[in-house]
């Protein structure tokens, strides 16, 4: 059995990877961590892991994480690289569920998040936990970097794209749309109930700090840079992002549904639907999935690409335990085959 730690375990992503290793047939969970609830109980926070977690949070400590096989950080930005080269140090492997290995230059880190990175000499050798692009990687890696949310879904968007060399790399363009949970759990009046019901906005236009993840990614697919113009909203609803990503053909004679299928033909957790499609988000609540659907409206020059996942599966702990799947040798799918909830 693999023994997993996770620092943070009272946030959205961290009872999400709670709920889903909870339920892993390969996994022992060993140390939860939270400072704000040291020695409470973790089914007395969260009810629905009664019976199925018995652990009570303890403070943060690389003692007792050392003793574990893998540690998940689901932490505010900025904290995992305090701990991770002891951990790492110590043969343990971690996987960061926030953004501190995600960017590869350390100016760039700190540009985008304003402090300095703890250990710069580790983003050369993190690997960036897309199991869709870098599942070699990741099967060989101590350190991961799991991606963001809208990266996740704005990348798997493109990627088809990209590497076929069918679309314009300087003309890129992602709409997207997500559930108030991304936003993760805490008491701020912009995310209250009040405040965000009937109501549909959108934020960070001049620039969000999933844009460098991004355009890094996609810039490593087309071999060469990109142009984006990345623009996210906060929905009302709790789960969920929606990805409307626009592009300009450069081969009008490409078959575009044939193109997405092809290349996610292999591909567990990705599902290209029919032609003339229109995925909801309510299709992949609480799974570890995204869904696609590629247009071509009029027949014209611009291809649309509609994605979908759950931001916290997907987008976060789903995706992080079937990149600790792969760095274990274990089936991808393990502890991950759930079916989303309808309605």
């Amino acid at each position: 059995m693999i023994k997993a730690g996770i620092v943070g375990g009272t946030g959205y992503t961290g009872v999400e990877l709670l709920r889903l290793l909870a339920a892993h047939p390969n996994v022992e969970l060993t140390v939860i961590t939270s400072r704000g609830e040291k020695g409470v109980q973790v089914s007395q926070l969260f009810p629905n892991l009664r019976g199925r977690v018995d652990l009570a949070f303890v403070e943060p400590d690389d003692a007792l994480l050392k003793s574990c096989d893998v540690v998940f950080f689901a932490t505010p930005n900025g904290t995992a690289m305090q701990s991770t080269p002891v951990l790492l140090e110590a043969g343990v492997k971690v996987i960061d569920l926030a953004a501190d290995f995600r960017l590869r230059q350390a100016d760039e880190w700190e540009q985008w998040y304003g402090i300095p990175h703890a250990c710069p000499e580790l983003l050369a050798e993190a690997v960036y936990g897309l199991p869709e692009v870098n599942r070699r990687a990741i099967q060989t890696a101590r350190l991961v970097a799991n991606p963001g949310c809208y990266p996740t879904a704005v990348q798997l968007g493109f990627l088809p794209l990209l590497e076929a060399g069918v679309i314009d790399r300087q003309s890129l363009i992602a709409d997207a749309k997500s559930g108030v949970s991304g936003a993760g759990r805490k008491a701020e009046v912009g995310i209250l109930l009040s405040e965000v019901s009937d109501s549909f906005k959108a934020y960070g236009v001049p620039g969000h700090r999933h844009l460098p993840e991004i355009r890094q990614g996609l810039t490593a697919v087309a071999g060469q840079p990109v142009e984006l113009v990345f623009v996210p909203h906060l929905t009302p609803m709790i789960r969920g992002i929606h990805a409307t990503l626009y592009a300009t053909l450069v081969d009008s004679d490409v078959d575009l549904q044939a193109l997405f299928e092809q290349r996610y033909a292999a591909e567990p957790f990705v599902d290209v639907l029919p032609p003339k499609s229109h995925p909801e988000t309510r299709s992949v609540r609480g799974v570890n999935q995204c869904r696609l659907a590629v247009h071509r409206p009029q027949n014209g020059k611009t291809v649309v690409v509609l994605s979908v996942i759950d931001n916290l599966v997907k987008g976060a702990a789903g995706q992080a335990v079937q990149n600790m799947n792969l760095m274990f040798g274990l089936p991808e799918t393990a502890g991950l085959e759930g079916i989303a909830l309808l309605p």
